[in-house]
């Protein structure tokens, strides 16, 4: 009984599962320290105007070729649970700025980097955190400080070059920044911008300098009937969110007909149910319908008859930019259309661009809606494009709601390292340090576009240095290869993109640094190897 007993003590007692991998203490911080670094080091060559382009290719063999943060790192498969936590960073930069991704992602690897060297000298992770919340903070009420208030065209249209030099439309980066901000401009509402109400529609073929802005939408269809015209002048616009077809019975029904006179009557009827819809649209003084649902070829052979132009299954987000691009209402029932829900336009044309018909709703009076159509040789160079233009459109909405910005080129990284260890003299323990090697951290940027450029690091950043002394403002000019006053170059960022990437890049940071256990479970149970387990989680390096 007693050997029993003593026995049973000595089986181990199993809590987690079998194939469970736990990474402890010093090694789950060096691991999760080690996918931060490495996903910085990677996206690190793309930052700047002379940064280089990745080319991403999935598993079905698609390709995307680009120098976007967020794109890049979007496209990769990320495996390591901690790399993952930085791709939320640049998800996050993204929605709020639309740019700045690279930046974020850097900053936070260098931060963790800067870290490790904190932890070497014995320096517990909640005093680096504590420290690194403390130089954020600070950080905000410095960028505060030297950020310049501006929201004239002139300086719109200078942000926007910023955030489209190096990038693959560099080259029409001013006609592209000149409908970017007239775009920007005309949807603005009460000093606030909803970046949806500007489509982008891309079509390969021609150049980036075809790129056009079109007061109203580009709708991606073509007529439903080639009876009805290709162009309507003073367009008056019924939105439909209804079907133009015979209604089907809500409940399953039974019709018994007895006598072929009856089927005729049947048939009869429905056709004078739709004459009867086409009729109260045709009353109202529309000339042009666009339908979120189906439209009977009936509907269309009367439609086409009276010479409206109709289009049919039109995408609800589109259905919302043309009520407000025209002004009119999107009705869900044909009975209750009325004039006053009509929109108007100058012309309604259906186009053909790159061998596909497109429907242009343009010459709107006072549209809160547009479409900038982006043009490029190829797929992959309009794909680029366009990313290049939602860009520009972050940084131009966030100046204008913001009506602040900074100088780019890292003149205010340097200027943030500066005054952050000046800052640190006056904390007292060991978070001093850890101020200071946020204040390092932040230097990865003008180092990186230096690099980038073929620059010495060392000297640039010793240039830049001595310059701070007399001005915040100046920076590094890649294109010249001489530190230079950036405000005077034109090289100017929305103040939004530089506060949105420190702090986001210290949470990011203060979170992987305070994690000092890691479990991860066996890949079957997380879905055939897609979750968080061993192998993304390798000893020697993280799996991306």
């Amino acid at each position: 009984m007693v050997g029993e007993r003593g026995a049973q003590l000595q089986q181990p007692v199993l809590i987690l599962p079998e194939d469970t991998r736990r990474y402890i203490g010093r090694d789950a911080q060096r691991m999760n320290i080690l996918a931060g670094k490495v996903l910085g080091e990677t996206i690190r060559t793309t930052l700047g105007p002379k940064g280089m382009d990745k080319m991403l290719v999935d598993s079905l063999g698609d390709i995307v070729v680009t120098n976007d943060g967020v794109t890049i790192l979007k496209e990769m498969d990320i495996e390591h649970p901690a790399a993952k936590m930085l791709v939320e960073v640049a998800k996050t930069q993204e929605d709020e700025v639309g740019d700045g991704t690279t930046t974020a992602v850097v900053l936070a690897g260098e931060l963790l980097k800067k870290a490790e060297d904190l932890l070497d000298m014995d320096i517990h992770p909640t005093i680096i955190s504590m420290g690194y919340r403390k130089a954020a903070k600070k950080a905000q009420e410095i960028l505060d400080d030297i950020a310049i208030t501006a929201d004239d065209e002139e300086t719109l249209l200078k942000v926007a070059m910023t955030a489209m030099t190096g990038k693959g439309s560099e080259k029409a980066r001013k006609p592209l920044a000149e409908l970017v901000v007239k775009a920007v401009k005309q949807v603005e509402e009460n000093g606030e911008v909803d970046k949806d109400h500007i489509k982008i529609e891309k079509k390969e073929g021609g150049s980036a300098d075809d790129s056009e802005l079109v007061q109203g939408v580009i709708i991606d269809k073509e007529r439903v009937h080639p009876g009805m015209p290709k162009e309507v002048k003073n367009a008056k616009i019924a939105l439909l969110n209804c079907p133009l077809e015979v209604k089907e019975t809500e409940v399953d029904a039974e019709i018994r007909i007895t006598d072929p006179s009856q089927m005729q009557k049947f048939v009869e009827q429905e056709e004078e149910m739709i004459k009867e819809m086409v009729k109260t649209i045709v009353d109202t003084g529309a000339n042009v319908v666009f339908c979120q649902k189906g439209i009977d070829d009936l509907a269309q052979h009367y439609l086409a008859k009276e010479g409206v132009l109709a289009v049919r299954r039109v995408k609800k987000s589109d259905m919302e930019k043309l009520s407000k691009a025209t002004g009119g209402s999107i009705v869900t029932n044909v009975k209750d259309l009325s004039p006053d829900d009509l929109g108007e336009a100058g012309r309604v044309i259906e186009k053909k661009v790159a061998g596909e018909e497109m429907i242009y709703v343009e010459d709107c009076k006072e549209p809160k809606a547009v479409t900038i159509l982006a043009r490029g040789s190829t797929e992959h160079v309009v794909s680029e494009v366009e990313r290049a233009i939602e860009d520009a459109i972050g940084v131009v909405s966030a100046v204008i709601e913001d009506k602040k910005i900074v100088a780019g080129g890292g003149a205010p990284e340097v200027e943030l390292a500066k005054r952050l260890r000046d800052y640190a003299e006056t904390v007292s323990g060991r978070e001093q340090l850890a101020i200071q090697a946020f204040a390092d951290a932040l230097e990865i940027i003008p180092k990186t576009l230096a690099e980038n450029a073929g620059m010495d690091s060392i000297d640039a950043l010793v240039d830049l240095r001595t310059a701070h002394e007399e001005s915040t403002t100046m920076g590094l000019d890649v294109f010249e290869g001489k530190v230079v006053d950036m405000l005077e170059a034109g090289v100017i960022e929305p103040y939004r993109v530089k506060k949105q990437a420190v702090q986001s890049a210290a949470e990011a940071a203060e979170m992987i640094l305070r994690i000092d256990d890691v479990i991860a479970a066996s890949p079957e149970e997380e879905g055939e190897g897609e979750g968080e387990g061993p192998e993304g989680m390798g000893g020697e390096m993280p799996s991306m």
